[in-house]
């Protein structure tokens, strides 16, 4: 793929380059699947930025330096954060960078200085890597009018953009109402995992009855269906137990409504964790995933690849989900998942029928360690940068 404002075509190898890595937030996602990616080809620097995504998960803006894929070198700038207001300082911070070969941005602030440093010689090609598509993203109001007019500006001058599903692409596009022919070239890189570092569940894992939750704490996501699900569940054997693994704004009131319910010996919450290889074990112990996200409005995961169902396949668990993602009907079709309404009565029934039939979930299980093959990030990512033309 050939990249505006500039001659340079040749073919690269990946240790003969440096990349930056500009991103938000500090859940396990594409940024970060990038980066071990680039270190374990052993790229000549590698540098990774994380900017605070919401308000209530401290004040660092953390930067680490890579060579030959090894850390040489961590830097936390802390600044105040109280989001939107202060994404202005994802623009600045760190102060300066090095010259890169490719610079990633995976919000359209962190795509816009990357532009800028393209400007004046200081990186050669500049990704914008969108992670999801919210029309209105702050409201109607200053602020998303401010959001929108970066995103248009970055989606038509960045060297490539990619979306993570192809409704991304057509409602990013139809939103912005820009000609086609006047975007950087689109290309979709889904959500993936790490087939090969990753522990998988066993035919044994039927008989431990656990169910696991892994995201965002949030309405969006639907959490309260689950934990509501399991008044249901317990009520029809009380061995089964949920883990909730994640953090959120809705964790309090989560915390809150499994102690009304008297779910406390049920329910493990684990908050954040922030070592992946403890996430990718606590999924591995578990019988059935859930991603009962909410019917309502606001919910982008109706473009998006969510990053939780490609763990929940990465550890061949059988998933429990409702039909909001594109990937839902996907799950269906393969015997991997069964789709739920958005309650938790339904989210309960829908769960039993994995815990109650042993038969099912083995081909279920099955169809989750076959499915997952198609998103190994090592084949995704060595095929797409090569697409991209950045190694």
């Amino acid at each position: 793929m050939q990249k505006k404002g500039s001659s340079d075509k040749k073919s690269m190898t990946t240790g003969a380059l440096s990349f930056t890595i500009m991103s938000n937030g500090f859940a396990d996602g594409p940024s970060q699947a990038l980066r071990d990616y680039l270190n374990d080809h052993r790229a000549s620097q590698v540098t990774m930025v994380m900017h605070p995504l919401v308000g209530g998960t401290g004040d660092a803006h953390k930067i680490t330096y890579y060579k030959k894929g090894k850390a040489v070198r961590n830097k936390d700038v802390r600044l105040y954060n109280k989001p939107p207001l202060t994404y202005g300082f994802d623009l600045f911070v760190p102060s300066r960078l090095s010259k890169d070969t490719a610079w990633f941005g995976f919000n359209n602030l962190g795509c816009i200085r990357g532009i800028i440093r393209r400007k004046i010689g200081r990186s050669k090609k500049v990704i914008y890597w969108a992670v999801d598509f919210v029309p209105n993203r702050f409201g109607h109001g200053f602020a998303t009018k401010v959001y929108d007019a970066v995103d248009r500006y970055v989606c038509k001058h960045a060297d490539c953009r990619v979306e993570l599903t192809q409704e991304g692409i057509d409602g990013r596009n139809a939103y912005m109402n820009i000609q086609a022919g006047d975007l950087a070239p689109t290309i979709v890189i889904p959500m993936g995992a790490w087939l090969s570092r990753t522990p998988k569940t066993t035919q044994e894992s039927w008989r431990k009855k656990k169910i696991v939750y892994m995201g965002h704490i949030v309405e969006r996501q639907g959490v309260k269906n689950v934990v509501e699900a399991m008044a249901v569940l317990v009520k029809k054997d009380s061995s089964i137990t949920l883990d909730i693994v994640g953090g959120g704004p809705d964790e309090p009131l989560m915390r809150e409504l499994a102690r009304g319910l008297e779910l406390e010996k049920h329910i493990t919450f684990h908050g954040f964790v922030d070592d992946h290889k403890d996430v990718e074990a606590l999924l591995a112990d578990a019988t059935v995933a859930v991603a009962p996200y909410a019917k309502i409005p606001d919910n982008f995961s109706v473009t998006s690849d969510p990053g939780k169902v490609k763990a929940y396949l990465g550890a061949s668990l059988p998933i429990v989900l409702t039909d909001v993602p594109p990937i839902a009907k996907i799950l269906k079709k393969s015997g991997a998942g069964i789709l739920c309404e958005d309650n938790p009565e339904s989210v309960a029934a829908s769960i039993l029928r994995y815990l109650t039939d042993e038969k099912l979930w083995i081909r279920a299980r099955a169809a989750s360690e076959k499915m997952a093959k198609e998103y190994d990030w090592e084949v995704i990512l060595a095929a797409k940068l090569k697409e991209m033309d950045v190694i």
